[in-house]
């Protein structure tokens, strides 16, 4: 029995190395500079085991992780990203180490280039989950976080997940290469982004 659970406490220890951090190294994404960030959470389903919350609860959190990763961009091209909660599951208190389930959501992303006129990315989704510490690997994200911390750390996976995938994108699809003659006049239409996710 102490072995294994010293094996356990070791185990949280390396799972509490990856927990995310909203300062965190900016990525390489090119020209990219933010017009809009929009959030929409209205439409997202709780599912069974959920910790109430209400939808409210979700858009100021999410909101402000993405400005604080997107708005520190200030590349010469211009583009509108939103994003959609679709889902989520905050974890109830469970019985630690045995049955700790960890809080998740599903999300859709829309990235539209303001000077092409086009979105780049709509309705991409991505499922994500919440960081792991060494207190809540043992304990379970129900018994060591409250709801409001739950959601505070999903919506930080949210925004570096989205970061990290625009970045990704960016290297293979070259999304957010400077344009020779690149002309970022706003002559699109008001928040196209929002325009589309709200769809």
């Amino acid at each position: 029995m102490i072995r294994i659970l010293a094996l356990l406490a070791s185990l949280a220890v390396l799972a509490a190395c990856g927990e995310t951090r909203l300062d965190e190294a900016p990525e390489d994404l090119g020209a990219f500079q933010a017009r809009v960030t929009h959030v929409y959470t209205e439409k997202a389903l709780q599912w069974p085991l959920s910790r109430n919350a209400e939808h409210s609860e979700w858009t100021v959190p999410i909101k402000n992780a993405l400005d604080t990763r997107l708005r520190r961009y200030a590349g010469a091209q211009e583009y509108d990203v939103a994003v959609t909660l679709e889902g989520f599951m905050l974890a109830p208190p469970g019985v630690p180490v045995l049955f700790s389930p960890k809080s998740a959501v599903v999300v859709n992303v829309f990235v539209y280039d303001v000077a092409e006129k086009k979105f780049l990315a709509r309705k991409h989704q991505m499922e994500i989950f919440e960081s792991t510490t060494g207190e809540s690997a043992l304990l379970g994200s129900g018994h060591a976080r409250t709801k409001e911390q739950q959601i505070q750390g999903l919506a930080v996976n949210i925004a570096d997940k989205v970061e990290e995938w625009m970045a990704k994108q960016h290297k293979q699809e070259g999304w957010f290469a400077p344009r020779p003659a690149a002309e970022n006049g706003g002559s699109a239409a008001p928040d196209a982004a929002a325009s589309g996710a709200a769809a």
